[in-house]
């Protein structure tokens, strides 16, 4: 039985990863500020022998008494608009800060380490589909730059720390991902029209809807996760841990609406500052490496997450 450390583990990903680390036989302790995380995410959780949840900030120095094996660091506001508005210092603060103390954790455990980092380190990128070469196109000073610019420097920092103090580490570029235990009003695209469209409102397009994203179901982004932080020592990443069907913002209204059968209307409005125009990882890597890739597709992941939403109404009506 390894201990496991999951930062942000109250979080949309965290809890899916530590639930998944449970049934592995794994004893977790999960670690989170509930900024932006939920309880109810790990209520279940909490029953079980071999889980333990502390409430903590990371930007503050976390000390465990017993040995921690692996630590996935996946503490960071991941929605736009919680770092675009009043955690925009605080998504900085904890994407510098938070991987410093967690390093620091990690080196005195002798434990191995994995960076939740994103897709958002290539910024609106000019190379499609993105591979881990691409060094991305990042705006340093615009509205996103908090999360975006913070994730690039959490992965300097992860880099360093191998090279100068021999940390065992792993960096994944999470790109756009979905599914049960999404905050129904954390802003992100799937989550906002499935709320949208159950509870009978417009949907909310921004720009044309011809921009692209690639949407990767919770389930195969924890397989591939997994994997990584278990893989020889040799291998540090980065590695892009999405799905490359691409669909365009007004593609997948249209879906939730026809799933849903519901009565809403698809209306426009404008772009915010610095949003990818495209979004598409190139897995060549995840594939080479681990012979992964994604198993669930976007009309199944969808049927699932708006299944969740169901369960979830009245957090998001009113």
């Amino acid at each position: 039985m390894k201990t496991i450390l999951v930062t942000g583990g109250s979080g949309f990903v965290g809890s899916n990863l530590c639930q998944r680390l449970i049934e592995n036989g794994d004893k977790v302790i999960c670690v989170d500020n509930n900024y932006t995380g939920r309880m109810s995410n790990i209520k279940k959780l909490l029953e079980n022998p071999n889980f333990t949840f502390i409430k903590h900030d990371i930007c503050d120095i976390l000390e465990i008494g017993e040995k921690i094996d692996q630590i996935y660091n996946l503490a960071c506001p991941a929605s736009p608009p919680a770092y675009q508005g009043k955690y925009a210092i605080k998504t900085t603060k904890t994407c510098v800060l938070g991987i410093l103390n967690m390093l620091e954790l990690a080196k005195k455990h002798n434990s191995t380490i994995l960076q939740g980092s994103t897709s958002e380190v290539y910024g609106d990128p000019i190379m499609h589909p993105q591979s881990e070469s691409y060094r991305g196109n990042v705006n340093p000073i615009g509205i996103r730059a908090c999360y975006d610019e913070g994730k690039r420097c959490a992965e300097s920092l992860m880099f360093d720390y191998h090279r100068h103090e021999n940390v065992d580490i792993k960096v994944i570029r999470i790109f756009n991902t979905y599914g049960p235990n999404m905050d129904p009003n954390d802003g992100r695209v799937v989550s906002n029209f499935i709320c949208q469209a159950l509870s009978g409102k417009d949907i909310t397009v921004y720009g044309d809807g011809t921009q692209t994203r690639s949407f990767c179901y919770i389930d195969d982004l924890i397989d591939i996760m997994i994997k990584v932080m278990n893989s020889d020592k040799e291998f540090t990443g980065p590695i892009n841990t999405g799905n490359p069907g691409e669909f365009t913002i007004k593609e997948l209204a249209q879906k939730v609406i026809e799933k849903i059968d519901s009565k809403s209307q698809i209306i426009y409005k404008d772009l915010p500052l610095d949003d990818p125009t495209q979004r598409r990882p190139d897995i060549t890597l995840a594939k080479d490496k681990f012979q992964w890739e994604p198993k669930i597709k976007l009309d199944e992941g969808l049927d699932k997450t708006i299944e969740y939403f169901k369960t979830c109404i009245h957090e998001f009506r009113g």
